[in-house]
């Protein structure tokens, strides 16, 4: 199969849980939805490190090219597969290899399409309007507020975290200030920040 990559790139991971943590991202061209709101640039393949990949082994090595040589070695890296929405490509021959050369895997999706196994961290991060087929993973990471979505409807879901993020479009103090009322409200919820905007890093 080949990956329609939109770039790949060494960075800190800017939100959900694993914050903080070095990790190299493949963001994926395409998405299935069309999100007014969505602050990703997915589409083509021409950012660095993007490209048509024609194997799995091809994309790999592309990401180790990124890592600093002190890393190039290590006996395990993390890999954030993003988007877009990546589950339109990712597939168990590429999941196999990065296991294969002691990558930890994390994917973050919209939760529309079934994604394959052995995923070691899944993050969903639901839409109103389409169904949500993945129903369970590590972090559900909520948009917030959106028209047509009430929290408490994922709160039966199958997440460990449960995450509200304020959406940064128009309004973006009023919606920061919900998002902290609501976690107050409901302490299921945590209050997730894009760490990555405000220290301004990719």
């Amino acid at each position: 199969m080949a990956y329609s990559i939109k770039e790949i790139f060494y960075s800190l991971q800017g939100e959900g849980i694993n914050t903080g943590r070095p990790a190299v991202f493949v963001r994926f061209s395409g998405c299935n939805l069309s999100c007014p709101f969505c602050d990703t640039d997915f589409t083509g393949t021409d950012g660095p490190g993007g490209g048509i990949y024609g194997s799995a082994p091809g994309v790999i090595s592309a990401m180790r090219a990124c890592l600093p040589p002190s890393q190039r070695d290590e006996a395990s890296r993390f890999a954030v597969l993003t988007g877009g929405e990546p589950a339109l490509q990712v597939d168990d021959g590429l999941i196999r290899e990065l296991h294969d050369d002691n990558w930890e895997i994390a994917i973050e999706t919209n939760g529309t399409i079934p994604i394959p196994p052995g995923i070691d961290w899944v993050t969903v991060s639901p839409k109103a309007g389409p169904g949500c087929v993945v129903a369970s993973g590590n972090e559900l990471k909520l948009l917030y507020p959106q028209k047509g979505i009430d929290p408490v409807c994922f709160e039966k879901l199958d997440f460990t975290h449960f995450i509200i993020q304020p959406l940064e479009e128009a309004g973006a103090s009023e919606n920061l200030r919900d998002a902290i009322a609501y976690c107050l409200a409901h302490p299921r919820w945590r209050l997730g920040i894009q760490l990555h905007k405000f220290i301004g890093i990719k």
